[in-house]
């Protein structure tokens, strides 16, 4: 221990989320998906056999404990940075450390990488072929969709899991291990909290653990001890932590609630569905679960009869994933108002469902028709049937018609749009190019 630290003073002014955070996976909160006994994933850490791979999720989901835990069952080295504050001298420096490390001990070196989405493909390259070689086991964590926000080369050579948010229950279990844990938690508090206070607060920090932690321990630091010394946090205390007020549902309400949201949404009623969005938001739910609902329903449920839905429904999500909340309110509520409003039709996601069932089950021994494939690399007899490919825009209006689907499904038809909305378009389309069937 430091001389300076003889009574654990730098432990102890540590943030609770800090100080309970898992050092095993036994410990280890959510994500079950991924770390259950004898998942892929545990048994790699468990073996130390983790190759590269990327932590991709909400915040406070346990995507860096995960890595520390990682970090301290390896029997490799293991250097952690920010893609923040990391330049490309700091990944050089680490990949000639992993050398080293490799060569003369025989170790292999983990680099973890938080935000990992913020490495420019300057920084990306010279970390490649460490990667690809071997040399280092990379470990990124991000927030952000690695498949969208990530050098593809990187991603490509890394195994993705996904982290989602925690449930209530695992996250009152959480704070109630901590209410209790005299060591790292609130313990030598003896603070008494009502059941009411607890589910608010699981409730209210939207799946996000280390939310949940900082507002329990604001809730207990800050509330006046009774004349025996012992705390009790009451509901109004637990509002005041998380700055959010309880509108008391409970978890049948929720899913309640919800359902009746996306089937206002369904059914066009703009005024139920905006009342049920804010019943859910105004009582804990996280609004970006609304909003994510928000798009699946408007490429569900209005599909090609307004194709602009998606638009502004990803729009809406987009701002206020970079505002929050309550800015994000205002484009949230004109997305639910423009979805509901607009014609509806799920002639789409009927069409993927026909596309998947083929896909799955109709064999197409003959493959994509020669004229369509890919000849850079072909043989003779391929780059010779490229020959007999149309290309549309030698035609007027840019059409011609031409077989697309292997022999076995030539003359099936998957997408067959509706009379409303767009899809009216869609038809004059079709019957000026002669393809209504």
């Amino acid at each position: 221990m430091d001389l300076f630290d003889l009574q654990g003073h730098t432990e102890t002014a540590k943030p609770l989320a800090e100080r309970m955070r898992a050092n095993n996976l036994n410990d280890f909160i959510g994500q079950k998906h991924i770390v259950a006994e004898g998942s892929l994933l545990r048994r790699a850490i468990s073996l130390d056999r983790l190759g590269s791979c990327i932590f991709w999720g909400p915040p406070g989901t346990g995507k860096t404990t995960l890595a520390n835990i990682i970090a301290s069952t390896t029997h490799g080295e293991f250097i952690k940075l920010n893609a923040v504050q990391a330049g490309v001298a700091d990944v050089k420096r680490a990949v000639e450390d992993a050398k080293n490390n490799l060569k003369l001990y025989g170790k292999r070196t983990y680099l973890m990488l938080d935000e990992c989405h913020r490495f420019n493909k300057t920084q990306s390259d010279s970390l490649l072929p460490a990667i690809e070689q071997g040399t280092i086991i990379f470990i990124g964590s991000t927030t952000e969709n690695p498949f969208a926000a990530m050098t593809p080369a990187i991603v490509s050579r890394c195994r993705v899991f996904e982290f989602k948010h925690l449930s209530t229950e695992d996250i009152k279990g959480a704070i109630t291990r901590a209410l209790s844990d005299k060591r790292k938690g609130l313990g030598e508090y003896k603070a008494k909290v009502d059941e009411e206070a607890l589910i608010h607060i699981a409730q209210a920090s939207g799946g996000d653990l280390r939310t949940a932690y900082n507002a329990i321990e604001l809730a207990v630091l800050t509330t006046p001890p009774q004349a025996d010394g012992s705390i009790n946090v009451t509901l109004a205390d637990a509002e005041q932590s998380i700055q959010r007020k309880s509108l008391s549902y409970n978890e049948d309400a929720y899913y309640d609630y919800l359902s009746a949201f996306c089937k206002s949404l369904r059914g066009s009623d703009s005024n139920a569905a905006l009342y049920y969005a804010m019943r859910l938001i105004e009582g804990g739910c996280d609004p970006m679960l609304i909003a994510r609902r928000l798009v699946i329903h408007s490429a569900e449920d209005v599909g090609m009869a307004d194709p602009n839905a998606m638009v502004v429904a990803s729009s809406a999500m987009y701002i206020l994933s970079q505002t929050g909340y309550p800015e994000g309110r205002l484009p949230l509520s004109n997305a639910i108002v423009y979805v509901c409003e607009a014609p509806k039709s799920c002639t789409v996601k009927d069409a993927m469902y026909a596309a998947i069932e083929d896909a799955n089950n109709v064999r197409d021994d003959d493959g994509v028709p020669p004229y369509l494939k890919d000849n850079t690399f072909g043989d003779k007899n391929t780059k010779a049937q490229s020959a007999n490919y149309k290309y549309p825009h030698n035609y007027a209006g840019g059409y011609v018609e031409q077989q697309y689907l292997p022999n076995a499904l030539k003359d099936k038809i998957y997408y067959v749009p509706s009379n409303y909305g767009y899809e009216k378009t869609v038809k004059e389309i079709r019957k000026n190019k002669g393809k209504l069937k």
